[in-house]
């Protein structure tokens, strides 16, 4: 796909998300291609995530973890995938339906608009702080939407509340999941302090 042609996505991601995934999906690209993309993603994040450490000076009041790309990468990369297997588990357990590709492909592309939001919201920094506040307050409310509607359309849910419950559930399931690992490998040994 062209510069165009991702421009307009994006717009009809914007516009109509389930119209959106529904040309995402009939590109069935392969699995491979789906994994290097998140992984993609993941480092162009990364890139960002510390961007904006080093030029707020806020290195200093994150726990360690964050403060290492490497490590931050690792973690991100590992809760995008989580991520992907929780959606897809829990949709297929309240009646859902699809390819777990589909919704990979799905997820990979929405990685790829938060990194261009972010890198926008760098810029709205530099002009005004409180727009660029509202701007990313506005992102994360339409990004939670699209998602909604990605994992609705991958999984041919009956409606976009089944896709809310599907993200709500995965949610706590990750939460939950975590704070076992957490509790098994001591968050200590992350670099989170033990009174989190």
């Amino acid at each position: 796909m062209n510069r165009a042609a991702l421009t307009d996505l994006a717009i009809l991601t914007l516009r109509a998300p389930q119209q959106a995934a529904a040309q995402i999906m009939s590109l069935q690209l392969g699995r491979d291609v789906l994994w290097s993309g998140l992984a993609l993603a993941a480092i162009l994040n990364t890139v960002l995530f510390n961007f904006s450490v080093m030029t707020t000076g806020e290195s200093q009041t994150l726990p360690a973890i964050f403060n290492s790309p490497l490590a931050f990468f690792v973690v991100l990369t590992g809760l995008l995938v989580l991520s992907v297997h929780a959606f897809y588990w829990t949709g297929l357990s309240i009646g859902g339906k699809g390819d777990l590709g589909d919704l990979l492909a799905l997820l990979v592309w929405l990685q790829i608009l938060r990194a261009v939001a972010q890198a926008g919201m760098f810029v709205l920094m530099a002009i005004s702080p409180g727009i660029a506040l509202l701007f990313s307050f506005a992102t994360g409310l339409l990004g939670l939407w699209i998602l909604v509607n990605f994992i609705s359309a991958a999984l041919h849910l009956p409606s976009v509340a089944h896709g809310l419950a599907v993200v709500i559930l995965a949610a706590v399931a990750m939460v939950f999941g975590l704070l076992l690992i957490g509790g098994l490998v001591g968050l200590s040994s992350l670099g989170v302090p033990a009174n989190v």
